[in-house]
């Protein structure tokens, strides 16, 4: 049971990685929040598998809170954020999407290279997974600076936080309950912080380009 636990566990994390890799390459925003949502259906995935082979109840909870927030209310704010904004135009990267991709790549190396003598001292079912977590936030960061957007950006932090939230599941069988709450609430706060920094671009300047912002600078 151990064995097949651990290998849905592998295969749950390949998901992630392919999600972000998606993330990386995805030219529209909603589809941007759909790939997120489905981010958090695998970390629900893996937290009831870890629950299950640790025995561990507090692991059952973390996966109903990220249910809740990473597959529920997160996803329906960011779908009234665009809808309210009524954003229409496709996500416009910085870099174009085939080097992007290959810098992905690069990364995925790197966040192997750098986690195999972490993961040795690691001692969950899912050690074997740290690199892909690690990976899966070098990703996520590149797609926050890779986008020149508002709420592209937005959606590449909450993917990156997902990102650390499956390390710290991989290494340890999770953070402590108290720290899980703080951090989702913390994210649900900056995320309507966020909706309404963004509304305020919107008003000023008729975009979400945040280049825009320079001309404050300038002012």
């Amino acid at each position: 049971m151990y064995s097949y636990a651990t290998q849905l566990i592998n295969f749950l994390a390949a998901v992630l990685l392919l999600l972000s890799f998606a993330m990386l390459s995805q030219r529209r925003i909603m589809s941007l929040i759909h790939l997120y949502t489905l981010q958090g259906v695998a970390l629900v995935l893996a937290n009831l598998i870890l629950g299950f082979v640790a025995s561990d109840p507090h692991l059952y909870v973390s996966a109903g809170l990220t249910l809740v927030l990473k597959v529920g209310v997160i996803p329906w704010i960011l779908y009234r954020l665009v809808r309210r904004l009524d954003i229409q135009t496709d996500v416009e990267p910085l870099i174009n999407i085939p080097t992007t991709l290959l810098i992905g790549i690069v990364l995925v190396i790197i966040a192997f290279n750098v986690a195999s003598p972490i993961s040795q001292l690691a001692t969950s079912a899912a050690r074997g997974t740290l690199g892909i977590a690690l990976a899966c936030v070098l990703l996520s960061f590149m797609a926050m600076i890779t986008r020149a957007k508002a709420i592209p950006q937005v959606i590449g932090f909450l993917s990156m936080e997902n990102g650390l939230f499956f390390a710290a599941t991989a290494a340890t069988y999770g953070m402590p309950m108290i720290v899980e709450l703080g951090i989702g609430l913390d994210v649900l706060v900056g995320i309507l912080i966020l909706g309404v920094f963004m509304f305020q671009i919107r008003e000023q300047f008729d975009s979400l380009d945040i280049h825009h912002l320079e001309k404050l600078k300038d002012e």
